[in-house]
């Protein structure tokens, strides 16, 4: 009896790019967008402007990139990792704007938004608030309903998404440590940001592979996963994401964009 092998493993490998204000740079967007296949472009409230809008999108067409809105709270000088109380008919309404705002520097350069993925304390609120979670997929609703969704699996956003036929991408971060019930652990946290490239090489490998994390008290951890970030602000981030991307290349796993552009 011969078994018929099954589909290749295909994985989505992503990094928050153009994350730096004015005369701040932060983050090697030129270097990742040589790596990765999408890129999750800061929208002007956490991070960016239209000038790093602009020059992000054109980059990312250049090389095949996939584009993606990092919408976040309203907080350029917490980098958006605060939260902010706000009413979730206000944050549908700051969702469209900022999605809108990057769209257009996207179809300048000759694509579009191809995805959603809120950014830090509202990717957090997102995940564990349905208000949160409901005002995202409202904006995502009434600006583009064919757009996908990037968050957590099994969070409140992946639900409502789903619940709304929206598309929804699960995710997983190979620079972060998990807790045992498969939430990221707080920054506030030592250890939950992880910073060996070949650690997180071999972690990310072991969650597209096999499905599952070490948390940080040691338990087994399932994750879905069709996309891997790499945080762009993480220091060394160029390196981990090039070992990442040699080591599921090594292990047969091919890389591409789940949203794939022109």
């Amino acid at each position: 009896m011969t078994v018929e092998p099954g589909p290749p493993l295909r994985i989505d490998l992503n990094a928050d790019l153009g994350e730096g204000f004015g005369v701040w740079d932060l983050g090697d967007d030129a270097g990742l967008l040589e790596v990765v296949t999408s890129a999750n472009v800061a929208c002007g409230f956490h991070a960016g402007d239209p000038a790093i809008m602009r020059r992000v999108c054109g980059s990312a067409v250049e090389r095949r990139v996939a584009i993606g809105a990092q919408v976040g709270y309203r907080d350029l000088a917490g980098f958006g990792r605060r939260a902010i109380d706000i009413v979730p008919a206000e944050l549908t309404d700051e969702v469209i704007y900022q999605i809108g705002a990057l769209d257009g520097f996207a179809r300048v350069a000759g694509d579009r938004v191809r995805y959603v993925k809120p950014h830090g304390a509202l990717y957090h609120a997102a995940v564990a608030s349905p208000g949160s979670a409901g005002a995202i997929v409202e904006a995502v609703r009434r600006y583009d309903p064919a757009l996908p969704v990037v968050t957590l699996a099994g969070g409140e956003l992946a639900r409502l998404a789903l619940e709304a036929g929206l598309a929804v991408v699960p995710e997983a971060f190979g620079d972060r440590a998990y807790t045992a019930d498969g939430r990221l652990l707080s920054r506030r946290v030592p250890g939950a940001v992880l910073h060996d490239p070949r650690e997180i090489a071999a972690r990310v490998v072991r969650m597209v592979t096999a499905g599952t994390v070490s948390a940080v008290d040691g338990t087994t951890v399932p994750v879905t996963v069709e996309s891997v970030c790499v945080h762009g602000d993480t220091p060394g981030a160029l390196a981990i994401a090039r070992a990442v991307r040699a080591a599921l290349e090594a292990a047969s796993v091919a890389l591409a964009a789940f949203a794939a552009g022109p």
